[in-house]
């Protein structure tokens, strides 16, 4: 394909469907070659990387939600896609149109020269092409698989978020919840904080934190929330000292992606203000989480969700 001809998104799938021989190829070699030729290290100032077995979408959202509250400039990087192809790259709060993508993907194909491409890492090196060129306060990135050799590991997190682990993925993550933590605790850096969606993280998880530094921040120990009526209130600790956030709303997200993404804020540099976080729940919201939508032949009440493994 001529990287500089101007052809329709569904070509461009069409594409990056078939350049690689495999669908999934985890490994970083290839595509960090071509992020380091593009300048697509830094995609913002400040980077969240979510990781997990479950919610990573949600987690997404919710932080992407408060910057945007808060008066921020965010991208979210999501995967997989439900309907479109769009849903993958979302720039304050909007999908980025097919021409964006398109531009993205042609400068990708441009910089990988002979260098092999999957499809998930085409999306990645697109996502972060689009989020360097949009002049972004933060940049929130979602791991497609595992952590330590996923695309999106090409770039350093400045607070890692992992929501939880469980069984999944086992032919490509391991058997079990210590080696599939190990694999999920590879978007830790030195000194950079951790969010654990649970109040016990894998000894795999906890070793590499404490190996690299990194400050821990665990659901239901340095943060957690508790019921008030039907709102919640939430409690969790900041760079200044304890916070406390009562009479929330109730959130159109799980709850407990919720309660990890503004503690992750809080872990961050941002200016991530109150009115923020409170607006943030009625607005952060993602297909397919949840979703309570009504049949149209029956008029039933229909509740949609993505699960796909018996945690979730």
């Amino acid at each position: 394909m001529n990287p500089g001809s101007t052809v329709n998104l569904s070509k461009w799938l069409e594409h990056i469907s078939a350049v690689h021989p495999r669908e999934i190829e985890l490994g970083l070699g290839r595509v960090r070659e071509v992020a380091n030729r593009m300048g697509l290290a830094r995609p913002a100032p400040v980077v969240f990387t979510v990781a997990g077995t479950n919610g990573k979408g949600s987690a997404v959202a919710a932080i992407e939600a408060i910057l945007l509250a808060s008066g921020l400039r965010a991208g979210a990087c999501l995967s997989p896609h439900i309907e479109r192809f769009n849903e993958r790259f979302r720039v304050n709060g909007d999908e980025c149109p097919d021409a964006s993508i398109c531009a993205a993907l042609a400068r990708v194909e441009e910089a990988r020269g002979g260098i092999s491409l999957s499809y998930f890492e085409f999306a990645t090196l697109a996502a972060l092409s689009i989020f360097t060129e949009a002049t972004l306060d933060a940049a929130v990135l979602e791991v497609g698989l595992g952590g330590r050799l996923d695309a999106v590991n090409v770039v350093d997190a400045d607070v890692a978020l992992i929501t939880n682990i469980e069984l999944d993925h086992q032919h490509w993550l391991g058997d079990s919840r210590e080696e599939i933590g190990a694999e999920k605790a590879g978007i830790l850096r030195p000194g950079v904080p951790l969010v654990y969606g649970e109040a016990k993280p894998p000894g795999s998880i906890a070793s590499r934190a404490a190996e690299l530094g990194s400050p821990v921040f665990l659901a239901g120990k340095d943060y957690w929330v508790e019921n008030q009526g039907e709102n919640w209130s939430w409690r969790g600790r900041g760079a200044a000292g304890p916070v406390r956030l009562d009479l929330l709303e109730p959130p159109q997200l799980p709850e407990a992606a919720m309660a990890a993404a503004i503690q992750a804020l809080h872990c961050s540099p941002l200016p991530v203000n109150e009115g923020g976080i409170r607006a943030a729940q009625r607005a952060a919201a993602l297909p397919g989480r949840l979703e309570l939508r009504r049949d149209c032949a029956s008029g039933l009440p229909a509740l949609l969700d993505v699960a796909h493994n018996p945690a979730a």
